[in-house]
């Protein structure tokens, strides 16, 4: 039997929580500082903030760059039914908030994207949003109108697994978070899966502050 969104989510976000401490002690590569010591991969070509409007996990427009303007920006695409990838990937990031102060969080927004428009509707993305910080921002919208976003983004566009007996699917979707900064509004580096908190921490407190002032 497939476990609903919220109940996997809930019990994804406690696994993840202690995998991804587990990396702070050698279960991932930590992350290289580059010249300007961000610890991100920097982007080849920065992407600008995509002018769209979707849903939000209320059923409330979102204008994503107009709620978002001059403020960094952290975004991400997966989908709630995702057994793995997308619950720990937000437990990480709500960890992570938990220990920036809020005077660094109340300048970070965390957009969650869906690749899964059909199943995650406004209220079932309300229910996996639930399980984590009640600041992030689930999105959804038209399927088409999500690709064009991640062709936007230079992001490889979702695949659709067949589904087993019980209707279930899978969604290939990106890995990684990607960074817009507020300076510009242009995405300039992304955190791969299995970023560390203590890179994440380090990366907030530094582009809030404007300290990647100096990239290329």
């Amino acid at each position: 039997m497939t476990m609903t969104a919220r109940p996997l989510a809930l019990a994804l976000a406690g696994l993840g929580l202690l995998l991804l401490a587990g990396c702070e002690t050698g279960g991932a590569d930590a992350l290289e500082a580059g010249q300007d010591g961000i610890l991100g991969v920097p982007l080849e070509e920065p992407v600008a903030k995509p002018d769209v409007v979707l849903t939000d996990h209320h059923g409330e427009p979102f204008d994503l760059r107009a709620e978002t303007d001059g403020e960094l920006t952290l975004a991400f695409f997966g989908y709630a039914s995702c057994p793995d990838i997308c619950p720990v990937h937000m437990a990480n990031l709500t960890s992570v908030f938990d220990r920036l102060p809020s005077t660094v969080t109340d300048r970070i927004n965390v957009l969650f994207v869906t690749t899964d428009p059909a199943r995650d509707t406004p209220e079932a993305l309300e229910g996996f949003m639930g399980s984590f910080d009640s600041d992030f921002v689930g999105l959804t919208g038209d399927l088409d109108e999500i690709v064009d976003l991640m062709t936007e983004l230079n992001l490889p566009r979702p695949v659709f697994e067949e589904p087993d007996d019980d209707g279930f699917y899978e969604v290939g979707h990106p890995a990684q978070v990607l960074a817009f900064l507020p300076d510009d509004d242009h995405a300039h580096y992304a955190y791969p899966w299995g970023t560390r908190q203590s890179d994440f921490t380090h990366d907030l407190r530094a582009l809030v502050d404007g300290a990647a002032a100096a990239r290329p």
